[in-house]
């Protein structure tokens, strides 16, 4: 720890799912045959219809700074897009595009958050939730969940996390990095619970929102009339259209929230990549079942993941309903050694997957979920075949 840096970035844990994914470069490099099953990133191109859009966009001479909260023309389409696919009705002044989800994420936190307020985390949750808030100053606050509940959150867990300090709950749905989905009834369930409590401000990631096996039907908190005006709908391209590179994500809130937004973006980067925005009207506006051969191909390896996984001992999955993850748990094996090295944790766990079956994961610790691993199944048939028989191997 560096003394002439400040305290707020010392606190700062880096991402495990870019640390992971640099290990395996790095030993890469160094000649090893490593499968990478750790980034949560389609292994598909761009569809060609986004990129037709992007081409024209340089011939059309896009190349000026763009407006703080995005293209008039590109509110439009996520303001259809909103419509179409979830049912919300949003306004310009409303609405903000950022560079990536992530982004968009963390200038809420930023606009919303004063030091010491709580922000209930059900766990597990998406890696950079927690120091994003840590950043603004609040508190997370984790409530844990286990397979047996399709690691969803209960309306009493709710109730019993809130304090007076609470002022946000943050959740995905789909989630990253078990692929529960929160049913309209069970979203619901949670909004009761809320509404004893006017003060929280909801944060609903749903940027795998069509990344869906049909199970559960994608539900939006901003749904129910009594939440709109206290949720903030955080969504982007990246998933569900294979643009992770472009960064491009965007937010439906409350006006006051969007223009806080707006206004600390205005200090920060300024608006998002010219380019990037002209190609996400095109994807936006256009149906997302263009892009549902991807998930049909997700699907399929889902199936193909699970049905290896199970068969090893030790391995405990839930199924997932959406996303692209599978998410064990892998506490069977603690306090195990193997090849020499003992497993404590779900960290030693999957630091000895990539070091003795060259396989990449991520460690549930990232996650709130000190018991699991998360496995990315955006990886070709023959990899993941070839990544389990390796886990399998490593463990006998």
């Amino acid at each position: 720890m560096n003394n002439q840096l400040s305290e707020r970035i010392n606190k700062v844990t880096p991402s495990a799912t870019l640390e992971m994914a640099a290990k395996a470069r790095e030993l890469r490099a160094s000649g090893k045959d490593i499968i990478g099953l750790s980034l949560g990133e389609p292994d598909f191109n761009t569809p060609d219809y986004i990129k037709d859009a992007a081409i024209q966009a340089v011939h059309d001479d896009y190349n000026s700074y763009t407006p703080v909260d995005g293209y008039v023309d590109l509110k439009d389409a996520i303001i259809t897009k909103f419509k179409r696919d979830n049912d919300l009705s949003y306004d310009r002044s409303q609405l903000v595009v950022s560079t990536g989800a992530k982004q968009a994420l963390y200038n809420v936190a930023q606009v919303i958050l004063n030091e010491g307020d709580e922000v209930i985390l059900p766990c597990p949750y998406w890696v950079s939730y927690s120091d994003i808030v840590k950043l603004a100053g609040g508190i997370p606050v984790e409530v844990p969940t286990s397979i047996n509940t399709d690691f969803k959150m209960t309306f009493e867990q709710l109730e019993a996390a809130i304090t007076p300090k609470t002022k946000m709950l943050w959740y995905s749905s789909p989630c990253n990095p078990s692929g529960s989905i929160y049913s309209k009834e069970e979203l619901r369930g949670l909004a009761d619970v809320l509404q004893k409590h006017p003060q929280i401000i909801v944060v609903s990631d749903e940027i795998y929102e069509h990344i869906n096996y049909g199970v559960t039907p994608h539900a939006s908190m901003a749904n129910f009339e009594d939440m709109y005006d206290r949720t903030v709908t955080v969504n982007g391209v990246a998933k569900a259209f294979a643009m992770t590179g472009w960064r491009i994500g965007y937010i439906g809130a409350p006006t006051y929230i969007a223009r806080a937004c707006n206004k600390l973006q205005g200090q920060v980067t300024s608006g998002a990549n010219c380019i990037a925005q002209r190609a996400v009207i095109s994807a936006l506006t256009e149906s997302p079942d263009r892009a549902h051969y991807m998930v049909e191909e997700f699907q399929e390896r889902r199936k193909l993941i699970l049905g290896l996984l199970n068969t090893i001992e030790g391995f405990s999955c839930n199924e997932p309903k959406g996303a692209f993850y599978v998410f064990p748990d892998v506490s069977a094996y603690f306090g195990k050694t193997f090849k020499g090295k003992l497993i404590n944790n779900a960290s030693d766990f999957a630091m000895y997957l990539l070091e003795h079956a060259n396989v990449a994961t991520v460690t549930g610790d990232a996650f709130g979920n000190p018991n699991c691993i998360r496995i990315s199944y955006a990886a070709s048939e023959k990899e993941i075949r070839e990544a389990v028989s390796r886990i399998e191997e490593s463990l006998k």
